[in-house]
């Protein structure tokens, strides 16, 4: 018995899951924005438009650059060549009928005249001054073609009023472009013409149009070249805030970097100092050391010492001249005798006289006088290790002046095995030494004396006293 195909069961689905089937919605049909909303639109677009065109009109332009040529917008740009156009097209067959009708003027020359009088207005946008020279001996030349007395009896002249349009519009290129100076002589030009022409062919028109034309070209002149020299000013002013504030980083990233070379080379070069003698005195003060403990106090005073010669080669990239490092008050005198405690303990005897009552000391004069000592203990060590040093701190006999004195005698080579840390130095703190004596306005006098040690005296005023 043959078997009949069935069509496969579609699976069964759990209870609670039937399966639903997307429906085809269609879709929205865009609305239209209304009314309202293409007007604001529309003002929104306007007033950032007229604050662009005002901004950009106030632009200085390098020359041969059209007006408006450095706008984002390519309409901007084109709005200078629009406005010539149509200035243009509607001078240039006014012209022409004019000169022809009223002033009996041949039609060819009236052609010629009126595209002299009106196309180098399209020049104006990019060549003003240029403009003006060909605009200005084309309306001479038409006054001298229309100084007929019997034909142009009546009539304006020696400029038409279609002069006085076209040339307005000139100067409204000018002096948008060009300096006070070129503005003045433009001006003053444009009146000698018009009062040499006004004199030679008499006044037979109404109005004294060379006097019209001479006074709105100055208004406009004016106008123009102050909205101009504005512009200019505040540009100057940006330009000039952005330098200020460049060089103001400048200064601070300079003022920080001597500050920091200072007091890294104040604290970490003293520190590092008596490490290093620390280090080399060792094996000669502590009895019963190995040979491995000799070499590892060797190892140790040789990298400290590399340590400081790299610290000399950081200082040397961070010191900056000509600058003044900030007054915070960190160490003081107070802490002077911690100081000499701890040089005693790297083996240079120190003998310190510190008055009981130095009184109010201001805080920049108080770090200054630690410094200074700090200073002149680590040029000890470094350079006369084992050396009687005697450090005092006292006041002038009229109380005024702090006075600090660091004294040592010559390096004691019979009683200290150690070589000097540093043979030569770079002088940096002695400068350090200097701009702090400097900042407070007190004085300071260093040099070696002779019995081969070296002396430091600072005088620092109790009223701080700025340079």
């Amino acid at each position: 018995m043959s078997s009949v195909p069935q069509p496969p069961v579609p699976p069964q689905r759990p209870h609670g899951h039937a399966r639903v089937e997307p429906f085809p919605f269609p879709p929205r049909p865009a609305v239209p924005p209304s009314r309202r909303t293409l007007a604001r639109r529309a003002l929104r677009f306007a007033r950032e438009g007229v604050r662009a065109f005002g901004a950009t009109l106030s632009t200085p332009t390098e020359p041969g650059t059209p007006l408006l040529g450095q706008a984002e917008s390519s309409w901007v740009r084109r709005i200078p060549y629009v406005l010539a156009l149509i200035l243009v097209a509607s001078l240039l067959p006014v012209t022409v009928m004019v000169l022809i009708n009223d002033y009996g003027v041949n039609g060819g020359i009236a052609g010629l005249l009126a595209t002299a009088q009106t196309a180098p207005l399209l020049m104006a946008v990019s060549r003003p001054l240029q403009a003006w020279w060909v605009v200005l001996a084309a309306d001479v030349l038409g006054a001298l073609v229309t100084i007929n007395p019997v034909l142009a009896a009546g009539r304006p002249w020696p400029w038409t009023p279609m002069v006085v349009v076209g040339y307005l519009g000139l100067m409204l290129t000018v002096g948008l472009r060009e300096q006070r100076r070129t503005l003045v002589s433009v001006w003053l030009v444009t009146g000698a013409a018009g009062f040499a022409l006004e004199l030679s062919g008499g006044s037979r028109g109404p109005g004294n149009l060379h006097l019209v034309l001479f006074v709105l070209s100055g208004v406009v002149l004016l106008i123009t070249g102050t909205l101009r020299e504005r512009g200019d000013a505040q540009r100057r002013l940006v330009e000039q805030e952005t330098i200020s504030e460049a060089e103001r980083a400048r200064r601070t990233l300079l003022e920080e970097r001597t500050r920091i070379a200072r007091e890294l080379h104040d604290v970490v070069a003293h520190h590092m100092s008596v490490i290093t003698v620390q280090a080399d005195s060792a094996p000669y003060r502590i009895e019963g050391l190995s040979e491995a403990a000799r070499k590892e106090f060797s190892s140790i005073a040789s990298s400290a010492r590399e340590s400081l010669t790299e610290m000399r080669r950081l200082l040397m990239v961070l010191r900056s001249e000509n600058t003044e490092g900030e007054r915070a008050p960190q160490p003081g005198i107070d802490r002077v005798q911690q100081l000499v405690e701890a040089t005693i303990r790297a083996g240079l005897p120190v003998q310190l006289s510190l008055a009981a009552d130095l009184g109010p000391v201001p805080q920049a004069v108080d770090l200054s006088a630690y410094r200074i000592v700090q200073e002149a203990l680590a040029n000890v060590v470094r350079h006369a290790p084992g050396a009687r040093t005697r450090v005092s701190l006292s006041r002038s006999p009229n109380l005024q002046w702090l006075i600090i004195l660091v004294v040592n005698g010559a390096p004691a080579e019979s009683t200290s095995p150690m070589s000097p840390v540093e043979t030569s130095g770079t002088g940096h703190g002695l400068i350090g030494m200097r701009e702090r004596v400097r900042l407070t306005g007190g004085s300071l006098d260093t040099g070696p004396l002779p019995d081969g040690g070296f002396c430091v005296a600072a005088r620092l005023p109790l009223t701080v006293r700025l340079p």
